[in-house]
């Protein structure tokens, strides 16, 4: 048995634009709802949802198998979460609130094994299909995608020394937290923020560098994908059961309430 290609990570070094969406429910029966829509990537998140492994684990088999992959994005940048995630099946990793070379070289050594990097060795996990993967430890890493999210004005100034870390396969952009780094907390669409982002975004783009974010417009996300961004979520599972649960009761209005 052989290790599965991963699609997205192969289409981000080609250049190939992703279209994602972000994953919040923590359950397999929501991943699998969506599962279907025909998503590039799909966000599991760890950080602003309340996932634990096994509800990780659950959402990986939901999207088992299909063409949708999956990315999970651990609490924080620590060594021994990412190595349950890597055993557990995560082919794709968004490592939150990378500040600067020291910690980006972190995040890709937690990915590897010794000694490239500090990746504890287990020979039977989910994610060799407990021992029956036969090239796993030579080929994970080819197919495993490492990407770092910045999320302050001090992180955006080293955005080009982190992507050189060796290992790193993108760039993610968090317009909230950027938002709120700049003063402007809630306006994560602020024309200043854009700015920002947009002129740290062009110089990784013309170094070839993916570079990513999540947004909830979608004339905006074209307009991104269209301007250089590879891969950018268009929204969530919680904003959509949210806007379409206050449009359907907008619907219903008794004559006697009119």
């Amino acid at each position: 048995m052989k290790t599965p290609i991963n699609t997205f990570t192969h289409a981000l070094r080609a250049g190939k634009k992703q279209i994602g969406i972000w994953i919040s429910l923590c359950s397999p029966l929501a991943a699998q709802i969506v599962e279907p829509a025909g998503f590039d990537w799909a966000l599991l998140d760890m950080e602003h949802a309340p996932n634990e492994l096994n509800t990780v684990m659950g959402q990986l088999e939901a999207f088992k198998g299909s063409s949708t992959m999956t990315i999970v994005r651990p609490p924080s940048n620590d060594t021994v979460v990412v190595k349950r995630l890597l055993d557990t099946g995560a082919s794709a990793l968004l490592f939150p609130m990378i500040q600067n070379v020291d910690e980006a070289e972190k995040a890709v050594a937690a990915t590897r094994y010794p000694p490239r990097g500090v990746r504890g060795v287990s020979g039977t996990t989910r994610a060799n299909k407990f021992g029956r993967v036969t090239d796993y430890f030579n080929r994970f890493e080819d197919e495993l995608a490492v990407l770092l999210q910045l999320e302050t004005l001090s992180a955006i100034a080293l955005a080009e020394e982190i992507a050189d870390v060796d290992g790193v396969t993108g760039i993610f952009f968090g317009p909230a937290d950027i938002a709120a780094d700049m003063g402007l907390l809630g306006q994560p669409t602020a024309p200043e923020v854009w700015k920002v982002i947009r002129e740290c975004a062009a110089k990784l783009i013309a170094k070839g560098v993916p570079v990513g974010t999540l947004v909830f417009d979608s004339k905006f996300a074209n307009e991104l994908l269209e301007s250089g961004f590879t891969f950018v979520a268009v929204g969530s599972d919680l904003g959509l059961l949210a806007k379409g649960a206050d449009a359907l009761r907008r619907e219903i209005k008794p004559a006697s309430q009119a």
